[in-house]
């Protein structure tokens, strides 16, 4: 099977580009390859507009060059082309079009004549900062072309979007669809309603794309296919594992249901809830085909009604922060010594105590689930850095916990106690809703029980989590507004459907253009 693609900075992906110039090829060779790619995908997705023309708007630099190597490749095709350079260069040649076509210079107030296709090749991977002077009137009136009903089009980077931070400027690219090559951009998974949807081609970088500087890795339909494991027909459900859920304190016993229906969704033989007594009568009348369990009192009881009888744990869901869930909690993994997914209130009952949670976990495969504001109350940092840093932070606190860590958001990062990380750009904000987590927990839970690999359960969990949003139709269609965790957890049961074939060459990834809320 095929690598994964690389999820880079800005420095990162010009680091490779320089890698395989030192190693022989050419620059130039490079931005032919980039723009001809481009051009091709462009002319076999969008083959109805090119009839009415195609508008290229050129920046000073090498993401200008790729979009003239665009403009020539489709005027080739016989495309009516036109392109616009703010800043006049003119860096390649463009026999093929005549001079009346090329405008240089500020943007007139004339320029549109109905093309139905704008390609942005204003700013590339380097630009940062805020757009000035006549590329901001540039991307503003570009915007304007696809404001009308045009196709927008952008080579590497939405001009104005920071490939490494995905801040966008006061002036950005508004994209139907981004092609990339050789790599994703961190900028890209971050910032979706600017990048729409995300292509990234192969341009021969080769090994040299793969370069091997720790940069995280793109979870794709492909890997996620290859890491989950088949049902047998003979299969029982003790095969299919067993799985406890620990939670659901007085007025939170929907959280362990939810987790408990994501469970058995994803394939897990057996579930048990181990709820608060005030929660047990709840959950027994809410899912039926999940076992209930008081929690215990003492640890020959947990022994018996956990430990002696699940294959994994989910601790967390609905928890609670009082004295009993803080004991309940500490019981758990000092008496269940396998394999454990820490969620929600597990996660702040160990608020700034990051060396007793490390204690506690020890030796065991364990996955920690937190968001944002769990994984700063955790790690004694502000919601703010961990956001700054989220494709990072999550490594120091693998390692000093001896557990994979799952930093939920926009995107997902998974790090791994030896340094791997894996990058989950699915999903949609229909996931932005309470009890969210639970559903994931679930779906972790069930594939850490079969598989044994919390890294690779939660980069899967995640993936698979996203994927069962995107398949909600109102979702796809007009926006998250409407629908509910029931819909994502119905989505579930398709989202295991793998298509397996190899993506279509050139193509090395691609992320959906992603409905926003209505």
């Amino acid at each position: 099977m095929r690598s994964l693609v690389r999820v880079v900075t800005a420095s990162e992906s010009a680091a490779r580009d320089a890698s395989a110039i030192g190693a022989g090829v050419p620059s130039r060779a490079l931005m032919q390859r980039a723009g001809a790619a481009a051009a091709s995908e462009v002319a076999l997705r969008y083959r109805e507009q090119l009839d009415d023309g195609v508008l290229v708007f050129a920046g000073p630099g090498n993401n200008g060059g790729d979009g003239w190597v665009v403009a020539r490749a489709l005027a080739n095709t016989g495309a009516r082309v036109r392109v616009i350079e703010p800043v006049a260069e003119k860096t390649l040649a463009l026999d093929v079009i005549d001079a009346a076509n090329v405008v240089s210079g500020e943007v007139p107030s004339d320029f549109d004549r109905g093309e139905r296709l704008v390609i942005d090749g204003l700013l590339g991977t380097g630009g940062a900062g805020n757009p000035r002077g006549v590329i901001a009137a540039a991307i503003d009136r570009a915007n304007a072309l696809r404001d009308r009903g045009a196709t927008m089009v952008a080579i590497d980077v939405a001009s104005g979007l920071d490939a490494t931070s995905g801040v966008a400027g006061d002036s950005v690219i508004i994209a139907d669809l981004t092609l990339t090559f050789a790599t994703v951009k961190r900028g890209h998974v971050m910032n979706r309603q600017v990048s729409g949807r995300v292509v990234a081609l192969d341009i021969g970088l080769d090994a040299h794309a793969a370069l091997d500087d720790g940069a995280p890795l793109l979870v794709d339909e492909q890997w996620v296919a290859s890491q989950v494991p088949s049902i047998p027909a003979n299969a029982h459900k003790g095969i299919r594992m067993k799985l406890a859920i620990i939670g659901g304190a007085k007025g939170m016993a929907g959280a362990t249901v939810l987790a408990a229906r994501a469970a058995l969704r994803s394939g897990i033989g057996m579930v048990k809830i181990v709820a608060s007594d005030d929660s047990f009568p709840v959950i027994q009348e809410s899912e039926p085909a999940a076992l209930a369990a008081p929690w215990p009192q003492d640890d020959s009881a947990f022994d018996r009604e956990v430990a002696g009888w699940a294959d994994c744990i989910v601790i967390g869901p609905g928890l609670g922060r009082s004295d009993a869930s803080r004991g309940i909690l500490e019981r758990a993994l000092r008496v269940w010594t396998g394999p454990a997914v820490l969620d929600a209130d597990a996660l702040t009952l160990f608020e700034s105590r990051v060396p007793a949670l490390a204690q506690l976990i020890g030796k065991r495969a364990a996955l920690i689930t937190p968001h944002p504001g769990e994984f700063a109350r955790l790690s004694g940092q502000t919601v703010d850095d961990v956001l700054a840093s989220r494709f990072d932070a999550g490594l120091s606190l693998a390692s000093q916990i001896n557990a994979a860590v799952l930093l939920k958001g926009t995107p997902t990062v998974v790090s791994s106690v030896d340094g791997r990380r894996l990058v989950s750009a699915a999903g949609t904000a229909a996931l932005a809703t309470a009890g969210s987590g639970d559903v994931l927990s679930g779906i972790a839970g069930t594939l850490l029980a079969q598989l044994g690999d919390p890294f690779v359960a939660g980069a899967v969990a995640a993936w698979i989590h996203g994927r069962a949003a995107e398949r909600i139709p109102t979702a796809r269609n007009a926006g998250v507004r409407g629908a509910s965790l029931d819909d994502v957890i119905g989505e579930l049961r398709d989202s295991w459907n793998f298509d397996r074939r190899p993506t279509r060459y050139p193509v090395l990834a691609e992320l959906p253009d992603l409905a926003t809320s209505s």
